[in-house]
């Protein structure tokens, strides 16, 4: 299992072992102890699976009174996975990183609590998965806008297939409404 940092240094990439041959593959997807070594000691209370169908944009999601760090990968097809920094004291603050995760890669990339988090679904379908580190809390959903000028994702072209969106993700918040949420929140504890 390899673990490297991101262009956002607390944002890591990992890439399983794959052992194949003329029967198929096995690799371990999480093991607590390699990426403990690795520098990141993870406690995971709840796993989530999503399935979408291309063009779906599920994001950028957060929670602030319980911020959720999580270990993600596509199961199945293919998406372009964001993370946006959204921690005030943060010298990466408002940046973000991408990549490409899939069934074919099989690369994870782990998102620390006070990131935002979305991804675009490239192929057909995604299967995708979330390992989280709290629990999702309703009340505590927050959307930054996919598309906000001040982050600036540059989200793949889908060619002809336009983007969908939740109710919710079509009405995110700015970067600048979320920071102020979250310093507000901060302030208030």
């Amino acid at each position: 299992m390899k673990v490297t940092s991101t262009e956002i240094p607390d944002v890591k990439l990992i890439e399983p072992a794959v052992f194949k041959d003329d029967r198929g593959y096995f690799f371990e997807s999480w093991q607590k102890e390699k990426l403990k070594q690795a520098g990141l000691n993870l406690d995971f209370v709840q796993d989530n699976e999503s399935f979408s169908t291309r063009g779906t944009l599920r994001g950028i999601h957060l929670q602030i009174k319980q911020p959720q760090g999580k270990l993600v990968r596509a199961t199945s097809g293919e998406v372009f996975d964001i993370a946006v920094d959204l921690r005030p004291d943060s010298k990466t603050l408002g940046k973000w990183v991408g990549r490409h995760l899939s069934d074919e890669n099989k690369h994870m990339l782990w998102i620390p609590p006070g990131f935002g988090h979305a991804f675009l679904v490239l192929s057909d379908t995604a299967i995708f998965n979330y390992k989280c580190t709290d629990y999702y809390l309703h009340d505590d959903q927050h959307s930054l806008a996919w598309d906000d000028p001040e982050i600036n994702v540059q989200w793949p072209d889908l060619g002809e297939t336009a983007i969908s969106l939740s109710e919710k993700d079509q009405h995110g918040d700015s970067f600048a409404e979320i920071i102020g949420r979250i310093k507000a929140m901060a302030s208030a504890a």
